[in-house]
């Protein structure tokens, strides 16, 4: 049985005919449009185009924000202008097929725990480390949604009380110490100190900013500042994560986003600091870590397993 699914991103709209095993049949790739009707209309015909050339049951389609509990209305989005956006039925208009609707974060976790790094567990959280900290939760098998749909905002868990101002509205939320932005803020920091912030300062100097991607490739390269503000947003998000287990318990974090692809040199930090902030450490079981497998297909993956032909 195959099914579509669309991730809707701030820059890219990711779409692809999904089979039953995961595998990515056909998949396509637009800009997104900054008007709200176009980008709605953008799914549409990308939907169209799948449906064209073949036989598609539904088609599920993931974006960033509060989504309701029904998976048909979009409560608020960070990024678009969607306030109670009745998202499901504009798109069940235009494409003729049942179409659901889900947090981004939460389809790429479904997809792990289905098809990547989470296979053969029951209970799992996932982290990105992206422009912000998206989550997921698996708990008995089954996607956690909470009361009213938005639960596993993971990443706007009040890390530092009076902290720093985050997109959200509030202060101190962790995704203002452990994502992709973060690791950008800490390599500025340690650049503008001096010492061992040398190269990093030497690549502001050169590019007129320090990107994500150049902090780690200088963290691959052994680079002493670079490592340090790895460090620094790997020992928050650990630290997150031994609040986690002690409320949820899982077999296992499976870590995405950019900074996932620093692998172990992102992994060692973040267990340590897991391991400091356990309560009973040393007395009870832990989870195991793992970094994310399918990487940008993952939203559409997910989202595509998690529609129904039902809708």
């Amino acid at each position: 049985m195959l099914k579509v699914g669309i991730d809707i991103g701030g820059t890219k709209i990711a779409g692809g005919v999904v089979d039953a095993d995961g595998r990515i049949i056909e998949k396509v790739r637009v800009d997104t449009p900054t008007d709200t009707g176009a980008l709605a209309q953008a799914v549409i015909d990308m939907a169209r185009h799948f449906r064209s050339g073949h036989e598609v049951s539904a088609v599920g389609v993931a974006a960033a924000g509060f989504i309701d509990r029904d998976r048909a209305i979009v409560i608020h989005a960070p990024n678009i202008a969607w306030r109670n956006e009745p998202l499901k039925a504009r798109l069940e208009d235009g494409i003729q097929l049942p179409v659901a609707i889900e947090n981004d974060a939460n389809a790429a976790g479904w997809a792990e725990y289905r098809f990547g790094a989470g296979q053969g567990v029951e209970h799992m959280v996932m982290l990105t480390m992206g422009t912000g900290v998206g989550g997921a939760i698996i708990l008995d098998g089954q996607l956690f949604r909470g009361g009213h749909g938005i639960a596993a905002e993971l990443g706007h868990l009040r890390f530092i009380r009076g902290g720093l101002l985050c997109g959200c509205g509030q202060s101190g939320c962790l995704e203002q110490y452990a994502s992709g932005r973060a690791l950008q803020r800490e390599a500025h920091d340690i650049a503008d100190a001096g010492g061992i912030g040398e190269a990093l300062a030497a690549l502001r100097a050169e590019t007129g900013t320090i990107s994500g991607p150049a902090v780690s490739r200088l963290v691959l390269a052994g680079d002493p500042g670079a490592t340090e503000a790895l460090r620094r947003v790997a020992t928050a998000l650990g630290e997150a994560c031994g609040g986690f287990q002690a409320v949820l318990d899982p077999e296992l974090f499976v870590i995405g986003g950019g900074v996932a692809q620093l692998g172990e040199d992102l992994l060692a930090p973040v267990r340590l600091a897991y391991e400091t902030s356990l309560p009973g450490y040393g007395d009870r079981p832990v989870a195991r870590f793992a970094i994310a497998q399918l990487v940008n297909d993952a939203g559409l993956i997910g989202a595509a397993d998690l529609a129904t032909a039902e809708g």
